[in-house]
């Protein structure tokens, strides 16, 4: 249940929408002027779409496999499919396809403290990626009630609440976090009835219900879902129910409230004890200079002990490692989510129990586990369902990297970590084209031959001015995949090290590197571009036809501002056109009035493309230029740029 505030917050969010509609239908842009799906809001609607924000890391993802969970019809092909074996390989990247596995969503987070900071104060750096367009753009805003609230930050469309921001003593930041949002039940069902299922050996019947003319079929577990290409599919002998955490979560905006008006990291820590944060890190700074890590998000409360207990079959288990699914035994009571008394939801990890880190020093993340949160940070008892060891983010090492060496050069200040963010260093190309360029001389053909030389005089960072940028980005989008590719394996006690290098000295690795060499000339070049273009002539916006130069680089490739595609795509005639990414960048500290904010929104503010404010910022962007963001009602009063808008109720 949400706080009456929370409810009141939704019921004005409604009626400003319906509001809106009413005074403006007709001046809406075309693409959704007078559409027959552009209607008024019902509170009903509201909600449903703001759980579907909280569950799109599980069951909004897997909503085809809900739908097409239907009961088998007897037949002996129906009985093969069961036996057939899974590609493990194939199932993970039908994962990443829903964006349940390395999740296109991520973030960098930086927070000092005190011990670091040029000031004394905390100082953030927030950048989280995320899409240009659609329902998680984000939009600025400053919400002030006198007295009462008064924070300043940027959030989605449908939120009516800064989700990213600062108020007058803290400033925080998110990323996407690795903890899983929701449990597979593999269920032994019924000989001869295939709508009933056995727990502890006694049968159970499912339970269905018909909705837009579809059946979705339910059991103790949660709705049955087929995954066909991860190998769950509904057969006579078994099928699998999903049990998302997030089915319900309404509780963000209440975090959302706390969080504005919290005065401490302290404060931002007792803020994510109602759990109400559906799939992210938090990461702050205060005025206090002290910096706060936490991944107090919905997760399942299953431990490592528990994970042992419930093994599914073999290949329902294998998905775990190889796609990221977690599969329990649906045949055991004793495999439900525990309840621990403290956890304010039951059936969810209470915050006692999640990785938390207070410091005077520093913190990160950058989508990776609480692991690398910092390099002397230590975590006990974290269930695996939160994150463990492994590290998948190249953003991550490059973190870990460029941190040190910034405050080896000094005490951090706001431009210090501007400019070591649009650096834009290529972490990737940094420990692999050295040994590409060592390898150069016995390149086997003309393209191998003029990709090395594109390589040769770059600098390995994707600036707008950068020559051989994209030719890297396309070698290693495919060289990236070759089994064995690297000189240097990955090593846990070395992350930022390894893995490293290519391993050229194996014949049958160094054709297939030669060979994604090849292939990212040629492809290149059919695309009309030459190999020595200029990074800011190939990377320009796919929101605009304005011909704006961009810098950063793609996700595989470890740039921390990064940019790409919500739909990953090789170059082509149009380039490499963006809608991902850096999105809202802020960089936050304190003085004796208040908050010292500085960021870019860096597509802009408004989503018509008529107005002056749908690509100014993106300007700014290209050539990194901050603005200074006005938060105290006197700046605030400077920098306007209309007439205020006063709304008073209808009779």
């Amino acid at each position: 249940m949400t706080s009456a505030e929370t409810q009141a917050l939704a019921r004005g969010y409604v009626a400003g929408y319906n509001r809106y509609l009413a005074d403006h239908g007709a001046q809406l842009p075309e693409a959704c002027r007078g559409k027959p799906w552009v209607q008024p809001m019902t509170l009903a609607e509201y909600r449903r779409m703001a759980e579907i924000t909280a569950v799109q890391a599980g069951a909004a993802a897997l909503a085809d496999g809900l739908l097409g969970a239907q009961p088998p019809q007897p037949s002996a092909k129906a009985a093969q499919a069961s036996t057939q074996p899974v590609d493990l390989a194939d199932a993970a990247q039908a994962m990443r396809e829903l964006g349940l596995l390395d999740s296109p969503l991520g973030s960098n987070a930086w927070a000092f403290g005190k011990e670091v900071t040029a000031n004394g104060n905390g100082m953030l750096l927030g950048n989280p990626h995320f899409p240009w367009s659609g329902p998680n753009r984000f939009y600025q805003l400053h919400l002030t009630i006198p007295g009462q609230i008064d924070v300043m930050g940027a959030g989605i469309g449908p939120y009516p609440m800064v989700s990213i921001g600062f108020n007058k003593d803290v400033a925080w930041s998110h990323t996407v976090s690795t903890g899983k949002r929701f449990t597979l039940y593999e269920l032994q069902l019924a000989e001869g009835d295939p709508t009933t299922y056995l727990v502890d050996g006694k049968p159970e019947k499912m339970t269905s219900r018909t909705i837009a003319g579809r059946t979705l079929w339910s059991t103790r577990w949660g709705p049955l879902v087929v995954i066909p290409r991860a190998g769950l599919t509904w057969n006579a002998q078994t099928a699998y129910a999903l049990r998302d955490a997030n089915v319900g979560n309404t509780r963000m905006m209440d975090a959302a409230l706390a969080f504005a008006r919290a005065r401490s990291v302290e404060d931002m820590r007792q803020a994510h004890a109602g759990l109400g944060l559906p799939w992210v890190n938090t990461l702050a700074a205060d005025r206090h200079g002290r910096v706060l890590y936490a991944d107090v998000s919905v997760v399942p409360d299953v431990d490592a002990a528990q994970l042992e207990r419930c093994t599914p079959s073999k290949p329902a288990a294998a998905l775990r490692m190889a796609a990221g699914l977690v599969v329990l035994n649906g045949a055991r009571a004793d495999c439900a989510w525990q309840q621990d008394r403290r956890s304010p939801v039951p059936g969810l990890i209470p915050i006692e129990r999640m990785p938390i880190a207070l410091r005077t020093d520093w913190v990160h993340n950058s989508n990776d586990s609480f692991f690398y949160t910092h390099p002397a940070q230590k975590f006990e008892g974290i269930s695996p369902l939160v994150g463990d060891a492994r590290l998948t983010r190249p953003r991550t090492r490059a973190g870990l990297a460029e941190i040190p060496e910034m405050l080896g050069r000094g005490k951090v200040t706001l431009q210090g970590m501007q400019e070591q963010l649009f650096q834009n260093r290529n972490f990737m190309a940094s420990v692999i084209v050295p040994d590409l360029r060592a390898a150069c001389a016995q390149a086997p053909s003309n393209e191998a031959r003029e990709g090395c030389a594109a390589l040769q005089g770059w600098n390995l960072r994707n600036e707008v001015d950068a020559r051989g940028a994209h030719v890297f980005r396309e070698f290693w989008r495919n060289a990236r995949n070759i089994p064995g590719v690297y000189r240097v394996p990955f090593d846990p006690q070395q992350p930022v090290a390894t893995p490293a290098g290519l391993k050229m000295d194996d014949a049958a690795v160094a054709a297939k590197v030669w060979g994604a060499l090849e292939t990212a000339v040629k492809a290149i070049k059919a695309a009309g571009f030459a190999l020595d273009a200029p990074l800011g002539s190939v990377q320009r916006p796919a929101i605009t036809e304005a011909p704006i130069a961009l810098h950063g680089g793609d996700e595989f490739e470890g740039v921390l501002n990064n940019l790409g595609r919500q739909e990953p795509a090789p170059i082509n005639a149009q380039g490499l056109r963006i809608d991902y990414g850096s999105s809202y960048v802020q960089t936050v500290t304190f003085d004796a009035r208040g908050p010292v904010a500085q960021a870019i929104l860096t597509y802009g503010q408004s989503t018509n493309p008529a107005s002056p404010h749908a690509t100014d910022q993106m300007e700014l962007f290209s050539r990194k230029q901050w603005h200074t963001l006005p938060f105290h009602r006197e700046d605030v009063l400077k920098a306007r740029v209309g007439e205020p808008l006063r709304l008073t109720a209808r009779p």
